[in-house]
């Protein structure tokens, strides 16, 4: 009579079956379009420029990235580029600069900005150096008194853009985000330093 003999080798998993490694694909997939559409829709926002108005600091067809995520911690700043729903068209999306804030009243005199707020009652001459270069200067008067979550935007070609002192104040709510990071053209890729 022969005598079996038992072998403690380990045997061999058996392999996972097709099912599984689909349910993971689905699973893995599911994750990174969630991750991407709560990035894409609740903090960043691709916005390619449209027009001359903001040039020589931004040009047609640029690629940005717009942070919708910062102004839920602080206030929009002066100075800060941001892209916003114009008041006059609800559809469209401008990209203008923050020239004054709420509460404040601001005066464009033939090119010149003057604000007036209460550390500063009878004016200033905003510092735009930074950000004009080779200004055309147009040859007209606007005042606006600024109200609570009201912005006064300009585009830096103030020749050709539309902005507040064709449509009024922007209200906080309209601002989609702020210029953050610039992906397109190569030569010009990098962070926005308003």
């Amino acid at each position: 009579m022969g005598m079996g003999v038992k072998t403690n080798m380990p045997q061999s998993q058996p392999q996972k079956s097709k099912g599984y490694f689909i349910w993971e694909l689905i699973r893995v997939a599911t994750f990174s379009f969630l991750t991407i559409l709560i990035i894409r829709y609740f903090l960043f926002k691709p916005f390619y420029v449209k027009g001359a108005s903001m040039e020589p600091n931004f040009y047609e067809s640029e690629y940005l990235i717009i942070d919708e995520i910062s102004y839920r911690f602080h206030k929009p700043e002066r100075g800060e580029v941001i892209v916003f729903r114009p008041p006059n068209n609800q559809r469209d999306f401008y990209i203008k600069r923050i020239i004054g804030l709420p509460g404040e009243t601001v005066k464009f005199i033939n090119g010149d900005v003057v604000v007036y707020n209460s550390e500063n009652p009878n004016g200033f001459n905003l510092d735009e150096s930074p950000y004009l270069i080779n200004l055309d200067k147009p040859q007209e008067t606007v005042v606006l008194k600024l109200e609570d979550e009201e912005y006064f935007v300009l585009g830096d070609n103030r020749a050709v853009s539309s902005d507040s002192r064709r449509f009024g104040a922007v209200h906080r709510d309209s601002i989609v985000g702020r210029a953050w990071f610039r992906g397109w053209p190569l030569d010009r890729v990098g962070v926005v330093t308003d």
